[in-house]
């Protein structure tokens, strides 16, 4: 999304063990919107950079109507069990970026989308796993918006980018501000 956007960036993968890391923050009882902030948070601060270099962290959680959250499928039957608890209800994707230069945050912000899945029969599902585990094994509900994942859904309310990933527009917004890229 950002190279799309025109905004120059190297990727480095954040040295944070996640799982350790969420266990902790849901155990300090972080509710969902402020767990994807905080990791997002976290992510920026592991990686070892110059003390100008600007960092970018971002997390995705996904929550559930009921409250309880989601995490990435560890087997094709998990995506599967995310997919039945997700079909005719809706959940809310917590979206998350923090942005820190040294030890100090700059900036952060976590979007909210509200995403109503439709009643989905297990055919479907079984299908829908074939053609698309490999590109959503690593995705947290087992789906990706793009493609054929676009059919789980009734309706959507919120940021498009959101949903990819990252709350890309105030992002944006936030580097124009600082003269980081073009206004």
């Amino acid at each position: 999304m950002l190279a799309a956007a025109g905004v120059p960036f190297d990727a480095v993968a954040a040295e944070l063990d996640e799982e350790e890391a969420k266990a902790g923050l849901l155990a300090a009882g972080f509710e969902a919107r402020d767990l994807a902030e905080m990791l997002a948070e976290m992510k920026a601060r592991s990686v070892a950079a110059a003390p100008d270099a600007l960092v970018l962290g971002a997390d995705q959680v996904l929550e559930q109507d009921d409250g309880s959250m989601l995490s990435k499928p560890g087997s094709r039957e998990e995506a599967l069990a995310q997919l039945r608890s997700l079909s005719g209800r809706s959940h809310a994707l917590h979206s998350a970026a923090v942005l820190v230069a040294g030890e100090e945050r700059l900036w952060g912000m976590t979007e909210t989308v509200v995403l109503h899945v439709r009643p989905l029969s297990d055919a479907f599902l079984r299908d829908y796993l074939d053609r698309e585990y490999e590109a959503v094994s690593a995705s947290v509900g087992a789906y990706r918006i793009e493609g054929l994942g676009a059919q789980l859904f009734e309706d959507i309310e919120g940021s498009h980018f959101a949903i990819l990933g990252l709350p890309l527009l105030p992002l944006l917004a936030c580097l124009r501000e600082r003269g980081l890229i073009a206004g």
